[in-house]
């Protein structure tokens, strides 16, 4: 199966770094990267005519830096079998991913997490988060900007049992299969006993992920979530979070509180954000 990989990119150094990782992640498998620059031009003087003459060497020029990433990626893919190509697009981020989606069969989208204009204050720069917030067609790997490559052993899935698991799931284990990583399930403790529904969940979850080497955790702290599983990623050489963005979920809970310091979470590792399936 080839796999379609869609990588966009505001020409950042993050940018880089987030395609790399995904070069990295599918080393061993066919695929097609497609580097994505959603181009707008922002006319402060709203009565002010920018000629055209003006407006099209910019166009053309981000035209070639696309060009350009294509070149590096080839360079630092070799002897994969990877293919590479560019998609531009004028209008917004997230047109230019739902256009990718619809005319590429985009499998997975790969960003990072912080643009041009990030600062370490911030958690996700605006434009991620826009993106967590609507997409609702395909997974999302968020790759930290201090993040580096490293085979991808480990995965774990916080999880409170508390609803069924059907299709979204299907996105941890095409993970886990690229390199036979181990699945490490999360459940933060609020109560000692779990209620027949979560144990039912539970059972369903296990049954699920048969063939796949998973363990089920358990934690206790009642303040902050993100604390435990930061913790927890840290204790056991975690690779890669994973997380279906359910309707009032932790997913939801994190975009909404971007600063780090307040939070008391740091994106230290690259975080598959899962669209629920409604």
């Amino acid at each position: 199966m080839r796999h379609h990989i869609l990588l966009p990119t505001d020409f950042s150094d993050n940018a880089w770094r987030a395609a790399q990782y995904a070069i990295n992640l599918y080393a061993n498998e066919s695929c097609t990267f497609y580097f994505s620059h959603a181009w707008t031009f922002l006319n402060t003087g709203a009565r002010t005519h920018v000629p055209e003459s003006y407006l099209q060497p910019l166009r053309d020029e981000a035209k070639e830096k696309l060009m350009s990433l294509k070149d590096l990626a080839k360079k630092e893919s070799q002897d994969r079998d990877h293919t590479f190509e560019t998609l531009f697009c004028i209008g917004s981020l997230m047109d230019s991913i739902q256009i990718a989606i619809k005319k590429k069969q985009i499998d997975l989208v790969v960003m990072g997490t912080k643009g041009a204009t990030g600062t370490q204050e911030f958690l996700f720069g605006s434009n991620t988060v826009a993106v967590i917030n609507k997409m609702r067609q395909r997974p999302v790997l968020l790759v930290p900007s201090k993040a580096r490559y490293e085979t991808p052993t480990s995965l774990v899935f916080p999880t409170d049992f508390n609803r069924f698991y059907g299709e979204e799931l299907k996105s941890i284990k095409q993970l886990a299969d690229l390199h036979t990583s181990k699945i490490e399930i999360l459940h933060i403790n609020k109560k000692e006993e779990l209620s027949d529904t979560q144990n039912a969940n539970m059972e369903m979850l296990d049954s699920y992920l048969e063939g796949y080497e998973h363990h089920f955790n358990w934690v206790t702290d009642k303040k902050k979530k993100e604390r435990a599983i930061t913790r927890f990623i840290k204790e056991n050489n975690i690779n890669i979070l994973t997380m279906i963005n359910y309707e009032h979920s932790f997913v939801e809970n994190l975009i909404k509180e971007p600063v780090i310091k307040k939070m008391g979470y740091h994106s230290i590792v690259p975080f598959l954000v899962i669209p629920r399936v409604d």
